[in-house]
């Protein structure tokens, strides 16, 4: 395996990068405001073996909550800065990262600069003690990088992530990791490759974003995880999978076991079904959830959907307004999850809002017709 020598970014008792162990992570899946719930997800992920926890912010009264949850718990805590940057100052004193996403900040405040945004959290961090992530994804670059690289996510993605390490370079602020995250692995693995080799000081968070549910979004991860890690290139990694809240201690499990093969020289093969064919993709299941009826609902996408296993069509099931909008644009089909109704998207188009009853049906009716224009066009 490769020794790619990043420096170390300490975030609470754990060491990410400097040639440490992999620190696995995962996400708690249950309202931050519901606190028993999510002291018991947070508990439940480390006692399946998870060095990190990540819990989501959008509100003040997702802060108090979170006041509460790391009260109650010694699990060592990242939280997820939605829309709203300026909570950090308010979140700061409960965590021991804070990943925040360059696209939001561009569609927040956007009177004000990014740089004037970046150096309040990044001051923040100092104050008490954090480290950062930057989390990009393709699905929500900044729109002025997807401007500059028309056609080419992975290049605004990448562009995105250097000019943020460029802004907290200039802060003097050093102790922070990056992502580069995509739901088709091919990306992840082309975005973390060309990071890596225009900054291979910085720690890298690895992870194939709404990778979906098992064993696809296990195929997914692993095949990205084993291109990248023996080159160096992973300190953290995330398997996100559309999982039922309890069953979300198996992320770390995946995780772990990936790991375990790689370092034993373990590869598996990438099955045919990852290049052609239908595919669905699909958030994990996250605070950010507005329904939960979202987890039975992709469940049953993939269900309905197995006639049309031989036919190349991508199908996204995104739980929340977060990753909805955005993230089931480059998708043959698109379903986004809100909290009475569903959006069904056809690409960038909108084909309306239904109930959770009944969007089932009308995918189908809008899958035949994408199937029918496919044969046709033969």
């Amino acid at each position: 395996m490769a020794d790619r020598q990043t420096r170390e970014v300490t975030v609470g008792p754990l060491t990410i990068g400097g040639g440490a162990p992999i620190v696995v992570q995962s996400m708690a899946a249950t309202k931050t405001q519901d606190i028993d719930a999510t002291v018991r997800q947070v508990n439940l992920i480390q006692a399946a073996g998870g060095d990190l926890v990540r819990i989501a912010v959008d509100s003040r009264r997702d802060v108090e909550a979170l006041a509460e949850v790391r009260a109650r718990t010694d699990a060592t805590l990242s939280v997820d800065l939605q829309e709203n940057y300026r909570l950090a100052s308010t979140v700061a004193p409960h965590v021991d990262k804070i990943r925040y996403n360059p696209g939001h900040l561009y569609h927040h405040e956007r009177d004000r600069p990014i740089k004037d945004k970046v150096a309040f959290i990044a001051q923040t961090a100092v104050d008490h003690d954090c480290a950062l992530r930057v989390g990009v994804n393709c699905g929500s670059v900044d729109p002025e990088m997807a401007v500059k690289y028309p056609g080419d996510d992975v290049g605004a993605m990448v562009a995105s992530a250097l000019e943020h390490c460029a802004m907290l370079d200039d802060l003097g602020f050093t102790s922070f990791v990056v992502s580069l995250k995509d739901s088709d692995w091919r990306k992840v693995v082309a975005g973390n490759r060309r990071f890596a080799a225009e900054r291979p000081d910085i720690p890298l968070h690895l992870g194939v974003t709404e990778a979906g549910m098992p064993p696809d979004g296990v195929i997914k991860t692993r095949v990205a995880f084993e291109q990248l890690i023996p080159q160096g290139i992973g300190d953290t990694i995330r398997v996100s999978l559309t999982l039922p809240f309890e069953r979300k201690g198996e992320e770390i499990d995946a995780g772990r076991e990936i790991l375990t093969d790689i370092a034993a020289g373990r590869f598996r093969s990438v099955p045919a079904s990852l290049d052609q064919g239908l595919n669905i993709i699909s958030c994990p299941s996250c605070s950010r959830v507005e329904n939960e009826a979202f987890i039975e609902l992709a469940q049953d996408v993939k269900e309905m959907s197995t006639y049309a296993e031989k036919h190349d069509i991508t199908i996204a099931v995104m739980g929340c307004r977060v990753n909805g909008p955005g993230e089931t644009d480059d998708a043959d089909l698109g379903l986004w999850c809100g909290p009475a109704a569903v959006n069904l998207k056809r690409g960038s188009v909108s084909l309306g809002a239904y109930p959770y009853d009944e969007v089932l049906g009308r995918l189908r009716t809008a899958l035949d017709a994408v199937i029918a224009e496919q044969q046709a066009a033969k």
